[in-house]
C-alpha cells in the first residue's frame, strides 16, 4: 500500500498532501429523518436511486486504501439509512482504514447498533450538538427530541467502549449560546470537539453566517478552552483559527521575553498527538488539500461545502482525482490565491476557506470573505 506521510528533514513527521489526503468523507446517502436549517446536502427522507451500490462502495474503499491507512468517515445525510452500512464498515476496517461514523441523532441509533459498531472496529462515533439545550438545538435540527437523542447516543456509545466526538455548527442562531456550549462539552466525556463555521451552501444562507468579528471571538474562546479541555478541538471551514493560535503564542513569548523575535510561521502540515482511538488530526487540512469528499453518487469534491466536482469514481479512480484533477491541484497551490489571502503572511498555514469564498463570490480562489485579519505589508 502507498503511504500517506513523509518525514521532514530535521523536523516532525508531516503529511504529504500532494499524494494523499489526511481524511476522506463519504456521503453514504442524502436520506435523513432530520431537516436541519443549515443542511449542506439539503437532505430528504428517501434514498436516491443512483447512490453507490454495495459493490461500488467496496471498490471505492479499495481505491481509497491506496492512499494508506487514512481516516475514512461514513457520513450523510444519515448513514443509518443504508441497510448495508455495517457490512461496509466491516469491509473498511478489514482494509486497514481508520473508520469513523457520523450518524444523525435519531432513534435508528440503538444500543445494539452501537455495540455492533464497536465490534466491527469503528474508531470513533460523532454526533451533532448545535445548542446547549433542547430548545436551541431542536429548533436548528427542526425535529423535537434531537438534543436528547444526541446526548443519549453519546452515553450509550461510551458504555459500548466507543470514543465519541461532538460536531457543532457555529452560526448566528447559536452565537449567544456558545459559552454554554463550551461548558457542556466537558461533562459529555468526548475525545474531540469539531466546530464547524457555517458555509452558506445548501439550506444555509449568507445572512446565517456569524461574521468575521464573531469568528475571531469564537477562535479565542476555543483557544482558551483548548488549554485545559480534556478533549481535542478542531475548527472546520475556518483555517484562520490556526493564525489566531500562532498570534497568541507569539504574543505570549514576546511578553515573557520583553519583546521576542518576529513570528516564525510554520509551512508544513504536521500531525498532532492522537487520542486513544488513533484518529487524531493534522494541521493545514483544507478543501482539496488533505481533504476529499465523495458524494452519494460517486462525485469527488474538495469538500462537501465546495460543490464543484473533480470527477466521478465510476470513470476515474479517486486517487487519480485527488492527485491530478486540475481543481484539486489548483486548490493546493496557495500562490494562486487572490485578494488579501494571496498576500497574507499566514497564507501557508491558513489560506482561508475556499468553500466559503466560492459560496459568497463564485470564485474558490477569492479572499476569505469572513476574516478580520489584515495582512502585514511585505517589506521590499
Amino acid at each position: 500500500m502507498e503511504g500517506a506521510s513523509l518525514q521532514h528533514a530535521g523536523g516532525p513527521p508531516a503529511f504529504d498532501f500532494e499524494r494523499a489526503p489526511f481524511i476522506v468523507i463519504w456521503e453514504t446517502t442524502q436520506a435523513c429523518d432530520l431537516a436541519c436549517r443549515h443542511c449542506r446536502a439539503e437532505a430528504v427522507p428517501q434514498r436516491h436511486p443512483d447512490e453507490l451500490t454495495t459493490a461500488q462502495a467496496k471498490r471505492m474503499l479499495d481505491e481509497v486504501r491506496r492512499f494508506g491507512p487514512i481516516v475514512f468517515v461514513f457520513s450523510g445525510g444519515d448513514c443509518m439509512k443504508r441497510p448495508d452500512l455495517m457490512e461496509l464498515v466491516e469491509y473498511g476496517v478489514k482494509l486497514g482504514l481508520r473508520i469513523a461514523i457520523t450518524p444523525a441523532a435519531t432513534p435508528l441509533v440503538t444500543p445494539e447498533v452501537l455495540r455492533r459498531f464497536k465490534e466491527a472496529g469503528v474508531a470513533r462515533l460523532a454526533v451533532s450538538l448545535d445548542g446547549s439545550c433542547p430548545a436551541i438545538h431542536d429548533d436548528f435540527r427542526r425535529v423535537p427530541g434531537s438534543f436528547d437523542w444526541a446526548v443519549d447516543i453519546l452515553k450509550e456509545a461510551q458504555r459500548a467502549g466507543l470514543p465519541t466526538q461532538v460536531n457543532t455548527v457555529v452560526s448566528r442562531h447559536n452565537l449567544a449560546d456558545f459559552d454554554a456550549l463550551c461548558d457542556l462539552m466537558g461533562p459529555l466525556g468526548i475525545v474531540f470537539w469539531e466546530v464547524f463555521f457555517l458555509v452558506p451552501t445548501g439550506r444555509a444562507r449568507p445572512e446565517d453566517v456569524a461574521g468575521a468579528d464573531a469568528f475571531e471571538a469564537v477562535f479565542h474562546k476555543l483557544h482558551d478552552l483548548a488549554e485545559t479541555a480534556p478533549f481535542q478541538i478542531r475548527a472546520t471551514a475556518a483555517p484562520h483559527y490556526a493564525r489566531v493560535g500562532i498570534q497568541r503564542r507569539v504574543a505570549a513569548r514576546r511578553s515573557a521575553n520583553g519583546g521576542g523575535p518576529k513570528p516564525v510561521v510554520p509551512t508544513f502540515n504536521a500531525p498532532e498527538p492522537a487520542p486513544a482511538d488513533r484518529i487524531g488530526r493534522a494541521r493545514g487540512v483544507t478543501e482539496g488539500d488533505g481533504f476529499m469528499f465523495i458524494s452519494h453518487t460517486g462525485e469527488v469534491y474538495p469538500s462537501g461545502f465546495l460543490p464543484h466536482s473533480g470527477g466521478n469514481i465510476a470513470q476515474v479512480s479517486p486517487v487519480e482525482i485527488y492527485r491530478n484533477a486540475p481543481l484539486f491541484v489548483q486548490l493546493r497551490d496557495r500562490t494562486q490565491l487572490k485578494g488579501k489571502c494571496g498576500i497574507c503572511e499566514y497564507r501557508q498555514v491558513c489560506g482561508g476557506s475556499r468553500a466559503r469564498a466560492y459560496a459568497v463570490t463564485g470564485d474558490w480562489l477569492a479572499a476569505e470573505p469572513f476574516c478580520a485579519h489584515e495582512p502585514v505589508p511585505r517589506q521590499n
